[in-house]
């Protein structure tokens, strides 16, 4: 268990829910508040006038690092393995799945997965699908299981 502290798994479970809550809060304040609603290619939700509303953003960094980490964590628990590595890069990178593990020489598996925080987490949440996260480009993956959506949401 790398990716969080035991310790901090309490606090890693609370900064999860507190971002999932402040997220969904958010879209559908967006939602109910105005006709139209997108996600920027920065990832942060905006009304379709372009004002932005109190939201995720705002969050400290430890909540956001606390949600990456304890969510990685999850996943690393429902998918155990060596096979695929999920980076989400600052907070955490995993191994997760069976399979061809790394190469001893390049210590990286044969599948890697990079994700910016906002877009896993939205993942992580159910908010957003592997489908529309890939369509528009927010996922970076290399292999032949590039692919998380059984795994997701958490």
């Amino acid at each position: 268990m790398g990716v969080i502290k035991r310790q901090d798994l309490a606090e890693g479970e609370h900064s999860f829910a507190l971002w999932k809550d402040t997220a969904e809060h958010e879209i559908s304040g967006v939602l109910n508040g105005k006709n139209t609603y997108f996600s920027d290619p920065a990832g942060s939700f905006s009304a379709g006038d372009g004002k932005q509303g109190e939201g995720v953003d705002d969050l400290p960094r430890r909540i956001w690092a606390m949600a990456v980490r304890y969510s990685l964590f999850l996943l690393e628990r429902k998918a155990p393995g060596e096979g695929v590595e999920v980076r989400v890069a600052p907070w955490g990178a995993i191994k997760i799945l069976d399979g061809p593990a790394s190469d001893p020489h390049n210590l990286t598996p044969p599948d890697v997965i990079e994700l910016e925080p906002d877009v896993w987490l939205r993942l992580a949440c159910g908010i957003t699908t592997w489908a529309e996260e890939k369509e528009a480009g927010h996922i970076s993956a290399v292999g032949e299981r590039d692919d998380l959506s059984d795994l997701l949401p958490l």
